[in-house]
């Protein structure tokens, strides 16, 4: 298994380094369901806040990343049920990908809630807020 950075995976679905793009294809390409490439929950949350801050990726384009991602035989994504729960609530809410990973794995857990100060997470993600 080889384990993949957030940088490699930018260059990969950006396509925008023509040689650092074609290296992290290069190595995406030879990746096997025998032999996969792994990807760790801090890479998939830096992956969409890259993908949304630094390439203005709407939320459609970031949806079908992440489905593409986590569908691929050839890569295991750290947590993979847990992260599909996340993008599911990512889809049918307004929130951020990253607080509804939150707000998931907080459930996962067993949390009777998740507490935030966050009025925009309480709103979308389904966090408690805190007053």
């Amino acid at each position: 298994m080889t384990g993949l950075d957030t940088n490699v995976l930018v260059r990969f679905f950006a396509q925008d380094d023509p040689a650092q793009s074609s290296k992290a294809s290069a190595l995406i390409a030879t990746l096997t369901p025998e032999n996969p490439g792994f990807v760790a929950i801090p890479s998939v949350v830096e992956l969409v806040w890259v993908l949304f801050r630094a390439y203005q990726a709407d939320r459609i384009s970031i949806i079908h990343i992440l489905e593409e991602l986590l569908r691929a035989k050839e890569i295991v994504v750290e947590q993979s049920s847990l992260m599909w729960q996340a993008l599911h609530l990512y889809k049918t809410s307004k929130a951020d990908f990253a607080d509804c990973l939150i707000e998931r794995s907080c459930q996962a857990a067993g949390c009777d809630y998740t507490a935030t100060f966050d009025t925009a997470a309480a709103r979308t993600a389904g966090m408690r807020l805190i007053k």
